[in-house]
């Protein structure tokens, strides 16, 4: 069978070959690194009435944009730094996200004072991911009671562009959930790579 003859999930198709080698590489592999994680959720906070692709597309952009995620930094960004984000084409240029994206940098270093992001995030799983068996896209939840609560946690802490629709899209593609369906050629190894998974514990 070759790569173009695989079967997917419904909502990659076969028409982008970026979209499909995240597929393939990237989504549901499950993910433990603060760095990784927190770039995920800022994405994700970005991707919120538009679609993934839409991002993807422009990640690289993003990646140069807020220097590589460095929290740190971001965290430090005042009027001036808004005012170029604005400006650049590259990026999503919404000023409500972009002050959020501050934000939640600053709320992500008040969280590691205390914890990684990593742990804070898997307890709400108790550092398992749950490999569900879903036949179609229909059978894919746009949240869960996981999603909720750590929707509701996570503004608790400071972030912003975390709702509950927002973090299972987050918790999907980060491989604390896999969604892929049965039939998808990614289900199998990412379960695999799921059950192996040793979820950070500090």
């Amino acid at each position: 069978m070759t790569k173009a003859e695989l079967v997917r999930c419904g909502w990659v198709g076969i028409s982008d070959t970026e979209y499909t080698r995240y597929h393939d590489e990237e989504w549901g592999v499950p993910k433990s690194d603060d760095g990784a994680l927190f770039e995920k959720l800022i994405l994700e906070g970005f991707q919120a009435g538009l679609s993934w692709l839409t991002i993807l597309r422009k990640r690289e952009n993003f990646r140069k944009a807020f220097h590589a995620f460095d929290a740190e930094r971001i965290a430090r960004f005042g009027a001036r730094d808004v005012e170029r984000l604005m400006g650049d084409a590259g990026i999503i240029r919404n000023k409500a996200k972009i002050e959020a994206t501050i934000e939640n940098a600053q709320a992500y270093l008040r969280l590691r004072e205390r914890t990684s992001l990593a742990k804070f995030l898997w307890d709400f799983l108790d550092g398992k991911p749950q490999i569900h068996e879903r036949r179609t896209m229909r059978d894919i939840p746009p949240e869960s009671p996981e999603s909720k609560a750590i929707s509701k946690a996570l503004k608790k802490e400071g972030f912003r562009f975390v709702g509950p629709t927002t973090v299972y899209a987050f918790m999907q593609s980060s491989g604390f959930v896999n969604d892929h369906v049965v039939d998808c050629h990614r289900y199998g190894p990412c379960a695999e790579l799921q059950r192996k998974f040793k979820a950070p514990k500090k």
